[in-house]
């Protein structure tokens, strides 16, 4: 028999109510090919454990220095010091640490053990019409941990949901939506050299996979577009989104519209990384309301969350 697949996560979020219908869980699986400069789950972004601080937790025990053994936690000027580069992130020091102030980013699971946390909330799924909600990090990079795991879900009735940014091997996206109620579909900007510029890549793969997922059918699809002021919310590209939709609208229900947060940006100093647009703005209801509009003349369904 083959043996099942595992897949790297960094959290499982109860009782969500913005990831898909009803009350829901999340899985946040770790990996992802994009690098948005607005991410607000920056943990997620690589396929590999990280370490997290949260310095104003420590109590100075020492705990961590006793049981690191790469050199990375050492003791200067009477205080403890950590160099990240040396770090391996094998957990040591946060499983001995009293006070939480360090903590690991990821951890690897079987189909099995995320199946049993789904099932936990069972009774919520089912008197809300909610169900689990894979997001990451790039849930797609893990095709086959979530596609067992959807088909299990499916085995008790438990309605499943897919966030992706649509960045992977159409092969991967396949795989998984024949087996999902709900696809939320990510569209960053229209133009290849500016989403490269934002998000680290092209756009071509992207677009190519929601065209694609389009014509396969079965699964509802939403497209959501994160509104980031002054990078991706000029006219232009808010009207050539809708004009790329426009002939995809009759498989999309509708677009969401999901305005820029910085809920994140304490994330990047615990893993050491630079946020890099610290001084975006967060667009008003205003704004969002106006973008709405432009797309709705184009005959779209389209909210705003």
């Amino acid at each position: 028999m083959a043996e099942k697949p595992k897949a790297l996560i960094f959290d499982i979020q109860k009782f969500s109510l913005d990831d898909g219908p009803g009350i829901r869980t999340l899985i946040f699986l770790k990996g992802c090919g994009l690098r948005c400069v607005w991410c607000s789950n920056p943990e997620g972004q690589l396929s590999q454990p990280q370490l997290m601080l949260y310095p104003e937790k420590c109590i100075g025990c020492g705990k961590c220095l006793e049981v690191c053994e790469s050199g990375a936690i050492f003791v200067e000027d009477g205080q403890l010091r950590y160099n990240r580069k040396l770090c391996r992130a094998c957990g040591k020091c946060a499983e001995v640490c009293p006070a939480e102030a360090r903590k690991i980013a990821g951890k690897y699971v079987t189909v099995d053990y995320v199946v049993r946390e789904i099932e936990k909330d069972s009774l919520f799924y089912r008197n809300s019409g909610g169900g689990v909600t894979f997001g990451g990090g790039e849930p797609t990079l893990y095709a086959d941990f979530v596609r067992a795991v959807s088909i299990e879900c499916q085995k008790r009735g438990i309605n499943v949901a897919l966030e992706t940014c649509g960045y992977a091997p159409w092969i991967n996206l396949e795989k998984i939506t024949k087996h999902v109620d709900l696809v939320m579909f990510d569209l960053k900007h229209m133009d290849a050299n500016t989403h490269r510029k934002l998000c680290g890549r092209s756009n071509k793969l992207v677009l190519d996979n929601l065209k694609k997922l389009c014509m396969c059918g079965g699964s509802e699809i939403i497209v959501r577009v994160p509104v980031i002021s002054a990078l991706n919310d000029e006219e232009e590209n808010i009207r050539n989104t809708a004009e790329f939709i426009l002939p995809l609208a009759s498989a999309i229900s509708r677009i969401e519209l999901l305005p820029y947060h910085k809920f994140g940006i304490k994330k990047y100093e615990r893993l050491g990384i630079r946020y890099q647009i610290e001084k975006t703005e967060v667009p008003n209801d205003e704004h969002m309301i106006a973008i709405k509009g432009v797309m709705e003349q184009y005959g779209l369904n389209v909210k705003t969350l």
